[in-house]
């Protein structure tokens, strides 16, 4: 049993750990901040939250994150040339009525519920579907309190078949989460979730990268390996 000084000890080295953590972040976010100023000038708007998820995202690697956030700059000024994604853009996603916000967790996190049930992959395509994600992405982060950077989802299946079946939207959600957006996906809950959609699940797990594994239920996970 651990008596009071040596927890206050342990308390004391993570404090320590943490602080040490954080300036070799700021010093890491300033080289990076350094090195894609030159590359991209219109970095410079970006603050340095964003430049901190894409870090970690590639392990405090300096170059590889910023390839990263430049590919990044690179993608959103092609994929949403007016800088924001309209509704009338979405016509057939937003009227299979599939995705809602639906508060903050005990966290802060905002949460995302998705009724799986409800897509059908011959309305709008994948294109489409890409254009959608995003756009609940911008809703989702302009909606996140001050200090949050992190939203959660649960995925309802109840209903979810065959017909509700898109391995290509899956597959383009998943880049989008990891190559766009790292660092933001705090956790993926599935519900309601019937048998057969495990061998869709089987063929989109080898695609998910450690750390977006990490952020999906353990049954998921469990059941993907076996």
């Amino acid at each position: 049993m651990m008596n009071s000084h040596s927890t206050n000890k342990n308390q004391e080295e993570e404090e320590e750990d943490r602080s040490e953590n954080n300036e070799i972040e700021k010093i890491k976010i300033c080289r990076m901040r350094t090195l894609v100023e030159t590359q991209d000038p219109s970095s410079k708007e970006v603050d340095d939250s964003t430049l901190r998820r894409i870090l970690r995202a590639r392990d405090l690697d300096v170059e590889k994150a910023s390839a990263m956030f430049l590919k990044y700059l690179k993608w959103r000024r092609s994929f949403v040339p007016n800088g924001f994604i309209s509704p009338s853009e979405l016509e057939n996603k937003i009227r299979q009525n599939k995705m809602f916000l639906q508060g903050l967790d005990k966290k802060g996190r905002p949460v995302g519920v998705l009724l799986a049930g409800r897509h059908f992959q011959h309305k709008g395509g994948v294109e489409e579907f890409k254009r959608f994600i995003v756009y609940i992405f911008d809703k989702i982060f302009a909606w996140m309190p001050r200090g949050q950077e992190k939203f959660l989802v649960i995925g309802d299946l109840e209903g979810w078949g065959y017909a509700n079946c898109d391995i290509r939207a899956y597959l383009a959600a998943l880049s989008l989460v990891q190559d766009y957006y790292p660092e933001r996906l705090g956790k993926l809950f599935i519900v309601h979730a019937p048998y057969i959609f495990m061998a869709a699940w089987k063929i989109v797990y080898p695609f998910i990268d450690v750390k977006t594994r990490n952020c999906c239920g353990r049954r998921l996970s469990d059941r993907a390996k076996s």
